[in-house]
């Protein structure tokens, strides 16, 4: 038995074309799939490819509350101003990095219009180890 990586990630979302914009202007995804008035899973959907990756995104109801379970992605450094940037030109609600050690990388927090929280991290998880090694 191999789990081979990860097929989807789903996000269930009250406005489809504002998950849409959100998911087209900071993650720079693709869309490729709109079901439209047809509905052949649980509600109208939109599939998306970050990089490769396929993101879904269902209508429904919004998340009530907000947590720290969170979807990160790795950006690169030097790109970190232009992703907050986006967040910033977006009105997205942004949370504040928890306190780091050194060549941990760096974060942005933020919240979609649907309580998910996503993370724009810079750091590798080599580093993290190697760094945390060193604390220890």
């Amino acid at each position: 038995m191999v789990i081979e990586g990860i097929s989807h990630l789903t996000f269930i979302v009250k406005n489809l074309e504002r998950a849409a914009t959100f998911f087209k202007i900071i993650f720079d995804a693709q869309e490729i799939y709109s079901s439209g008035e047809k509905t052949f899973s649980l509600s109208a959907e939109k599939f998306f490819l970050v990089n490769g990756l396929w993101i879904c995104v269902m209508e429904g109801d919004p998340l009530a509350e907000r947590t720290y379970n969170h979807v990160a992605f790795q950006i690169p450094d030097d790109e970190y101003e232009i992703f907050e940037k986006r967040l910033s030109d977006l009105g997205l609600d942004m949370r504040l990095s928890r306190p780091r050690v050194e060549e941990e990388g760096r974060s942005l927090y933020f919240y979609d219009f649907d309580n998910h929280l996503f993370e724009l991290h810079t750091g590798k998880l080599s580093q993290r180890l190697k760094r945390y090694q060193r604390k220890a």
